[in-house]
């Protein structure tokens, strides 16, 4: 049976109790026990003491020891042994036996030994039991016996009174140690109530504690317990967010702790380490055997490194940034990112930044030629007009260069700032048509606009027009001479309009240029575009504010010549 704090308590005080109470019960029993037998042999010595006297006054002592055994009370044995352990006297015997064999006696032995004796057995002589007490004198032994019954043996019997007063002592004990119980018990009762409560997860928020020391600890317990739980349900809360990021965020994490053992990591981790080994792997710890990671083992190794380092692998066409934080406990986190696309975007900055400096330099160039001859060379009126007009046709180059630098900028950068509304297609290529009535008649250039008037995409007016005027201004410049345009919507979905622009002009001879239309500064003939005039951004403005439209274009050339642009807006 399985005790309670309460029983377990109440028992191991009841025992020490009990033992304490015992203790005293058989020291205050043996001590009060030897104080009355001392009271009697005391009496006893007395008696020895007159017999002795009588002998010593006396030669002829025998009568008078009869005398003196008179005057004793009527149970008292009085004898005298001599030193060869001989009786030469007994009142209890007219003639006493000449026993020679006292010696053995326990009181005489001991008498022998510390001057006087005691003991308590049955006489030989007489068959009955006595209380001897033999005192030794210069050569003899006085010895007094007592019959030792029933009176006498309640004499030198404790008294129970003090018994009594123990029992009840312990009794009132056992009563005080019932109730100092059932308190701690009661506190440990609602401390193991409590732990139970915690442990089911029921709710403990009206448990009372009792009124004591083990109560104001319970009670600071529960309230330590709440604000853990309730900072636990934070860091639980804190963790599960810190997860989302981890997994929803764009790069690859994988925590380790001190002992280089993985904690946790995302998907893209995998996906990225995949990338870099050239083995398929699910296992982190392959950054620690793999060659590719020697850099970041070794920083690893080295105690005195910093608490971070940064490199970057280029890996199956990719590249990927890698960057290791060392924590304070030697844990450590390893982040893996994709940075191809903003290294293209750095490439393409690169060529765009020569780019831009090749077509500045051609107007430029010529700007400063033209302006040299008019200040250095003495011209007449018709040709310094002419060097003017020239000048004055680079700058008009360079601001086209300029604008539309800043429209694909834009788009790029900040393709909020454009605002948004229904724009009729129809209408907007009259527009275009119109603005570029001159260039169109100078070519001889037909417009074949065969979009209906329903057709209506909510979109940014002006990047809808810069669409149509560019790839207008396009065949302007290179499909050549007496050219048909056609304009037409071939198709149209719950979301897209799909639209062909398409010239009957020379197109591009070469296919393999098709694909780069649409790159910034891409010309099909360099020198030809240099003769012809434009930025050389025209059709790259032109994708760009159709991907503004969540549309798509591409451009191929017709079976019967001629240039054929096909592209979607969306609705």
């Amino acid at each position: 049976m399985k005790l309670n704090y309460k029983q377990k308590l109440f028992l191991s005080f009841f025992i020490v109790f009990v033992i304490f109470i015992a203790g005293i019960l058989i020291f205050e029993q043996a001590h009060e026990r030897k104080f009355k037998t001392e009271i009697l042999m005391g009496r006893l010595d007395t008696y020895a003491g007159m017999a002795n006297t009588v002998i010593i006054n006396n030669c002829d002592y025998i009568p008078k020891l009869d005398s003196l055994s008179k005057i004793f009370p009527t149970n008292i044995r009085l004898s005298l042994i001599n030193e060869e352990g001989i009786a030469l006297y007994d009142n209890a015997f007219t003639d006493p036996p000449q026993m020679r064999d006292h010696f053995t006696r326990a009181e005489i032995q001991e008498a022998q030994k510390e001057g006087v004796g005691f003991s308590i057995r049955m006489s030989n002589s007489r068959q009955q039991t006595y209380l001897y007490y033999a005192k030794r004198f210069d050569s003899y032994y006085i010895r007094m016996a007592l019959p030792y019954n029933v009176e006498v043996a309640h004499f030198l019997k404790a008294d129970n009174v003090f018994i009594y007063f123990i029992i009840g002592l312990f009794l009132l004990g056992l009563f005080i140690i019932n109730i100092v119980a059932s308190r701690f018990g009661k506190s440990i009762n609602q401390l193991k109530d409590f732990a139970l409560t915690v442990e089911s997860e029921k709710q403990f928020a009206d448990m009372q504690f009792s009124h004591d020391e083990l109560g104001e600890i319970g009670a600071k317990i529960a309230d330590n317990y709440r604000q853990m739980r309730e900072n636990k349900k934070e860091i639980i809360l804190e963790r599960e967010k810190l997860l989302q990021h981890v997994h929803s965020v764009g790069e690859g994490i994988c925590f380790f702790n001190a002992g280089k053992k993985v904690e946790f990591y995302n998907g893209l981790f995998i996906q990225h380490l995949n990338t870099l080994i050239e083995e398929i792997s699910i296992d982190p710890l392959i950054i620690f055997s793999n060659p590719v990671f020697d850099e970041i083992k070794a920083f690893l190794e080295n105690p005195n490194a910093e608490h971070y380092i940064e490199t970057t692998i280029s890996r199956q066409g990719k590249h990927f940034a890698l960057r290791v934080n060392r924590f304070d406990d030697n844990g450590f986190e390893l982040i893996i990112n994709d940075i191809t696309q903003q290294e293209k975007t750095r490439q393409l900055k690169q060529e765009m930044t020569g780019n831009i400096a090749h077509e500045l330099r051609t107007p430029i160039t010529g700007i400063r030629g033209y302006l040299e001859t008019i200040l250095e060379q003495s011209l007449d009126a018709d040709k310094q007009h002419y060097f003017i007009n020239r000048a004055y046709s680079q700058t008009l180059l360079l601001s086209e260069l300029i604008q539309d630098m800043e429209v694909i900028t834009k788009i790029e950068d900040a393709p909020y700032t454009f605002p948004v509304e229904p724009v009729e297609i129809k209408t907007l290529i009259a527009g275009v048509c119109m603005d570029l009535e001159k260039p169109i008649q100078k070519k001889n250039i037909i417009v074949d606009n065969r979009i209906r008037n329903d057709v209506t995409v909510k979109g940014s007016r002006h990047l809808l027009y810069s669409i149509f005027r560019n790839l207008t201004e396009n065949v302007i410049r290179y499909a050549g001479t007496d050219v048909t345009i056609t304009i037409q919507k071939y198709n149209e979905d719950k979301d897209y309009y799909y639209f062909s622009y398409a010239d009957t002009g020379v197109g591009v001879p070469d296919e393999q240029h098709l694909v780069r239309l649409f790159e910034r500064f891409y010309r099909v003939n360099d020198g030809r575009t240099r003769h012809t005039g434009g930025s050389g951004l025209g059709l790259s403005i032109v994708k760009n504010a159709v991907t503004f439209h969540k549309g798509t274009i591409i451009a191929k050339n017709k079976a019967v010549g001629g240039l054929e642009l096909l592209f979607t807006l969306a609705k």
